[in-house]
């Protein structure tokens, strides 16, 4: 009898007891139950978390490829700025030659044109002088010899030509 005052002892027959009451009422089938939802609950929720995972995946490979995309883009834009910047340099470089190359004609010509010039004005000052020199020869009486005439007619034409 002894055993029959041992606290340990009422405890497991309380324990016992109780677990017959949840059994005959249905408690471990409510428990069951609400645990397979619960497991249903959380297999729902992995298989969303599993679900918005791949989604996330799916944008992040979509706004990769725009990223590369836009990349590849970039790249093409300052490729094609480039090689019109080159051309632009070249077609400016021909215009800028084209026009030295004017100016330098123009120029060459202008000192065509003053080198005629200069050389008609002498011809017309020698000839000038020329006439003076006879107009003084044939006024001047005849001991003014025609060798120094020509002498001072031929001086003038130098001072005129430097």
């Amino acid at each position: 009898m002894h055993l029959l005052y041992d606290a340990e002892f009422w405890v497991a027959v309380a324990f016992f007891i109780f677990v017959g009451i949840v059994w005959k009422v249905g408690g471990f089938s409510a428990i069951v139950t609400g645990l397979d939802k619960r497991g249903e609950k959380i297999r729902a929720e992995l298989e969303d978390a599993r679900i918005l995972r791949e989604e996330a995946q799916k944008v992040l490979a979509d706004y990769q490829k725009k990223r590369q995309e836009a990349e590849a883009e970039a790249a093409e834009i300052v490729r094609t700025a480039r090689a019109e910047a080159e051309r632009l340099a070249e077609e400016t470089q021909a215009k800028l030659a084209d026009f030295v190359a004017r100016r330098t004609k123009m120029a060459e010509q202008k000192i065509a044109q003053a080198e005629a010039q200069a050389a008609a004005d002498v011809r017309a000052a020698a000839a000038e002088a020329a006439v003076k020199a006879s107009e003084q020869i044939l006024r001047k009486d005849s001991a003014v010899s025609s060798e120094a005439l020509v002498a001072k007619g031929l001086s003038e034409v130098r001072s005129k030509l430097n």
